[in-house]
């Protein structure tokens, strides 16, 4: 039963692929890179589980004028600028690992 809450407590976002099916992800954590935002989404199957690991990103951006607004997700076509998210998601990731040691 504690998975199902937790499982409520995720962000989750819909998206709709180029081939119109659309995929649930489970928002890890939003980054910022050379004073852009980018959104870390982990696609999710129908079960609500990932089997890979495989994460995407995508730019990020919210509208400041309309809080209620949908944010809007872009996605990254320059390859150094998918390779700075990515380096700066793996410093994230072993910031993690370091803070879960601590609290041990």
């Amino acid at each position: 039963m504690a998975e199902n809450n937790f499982a409520e407590e995720e962000m989750t976002v819909d998206l709709e692929l180029d081939d119109g099916t659309n995929v649930t992800c489970a928002v890890i954590t939003i980054l910022t890179v050379n004073e852009k935002d980018y959104i870390v989404l982990l696609p999710l199957d129908e079960n609500g589980e990932n089997q890979d690991g495989e994460v995407w990103f995508y730019g990020y951006k919210e509208d400041e004028s309309d809080p209620n607004a949908e944010p809007e997700l872009i996605y990254i076509e320059d390859d150094d600028e998918y390779e700075a998210v990515s380096d700066a998601f793996d410093e994230f990731l072993d910031n993690q690992e370091f803070d879960e040691l601590v609290e041990e």
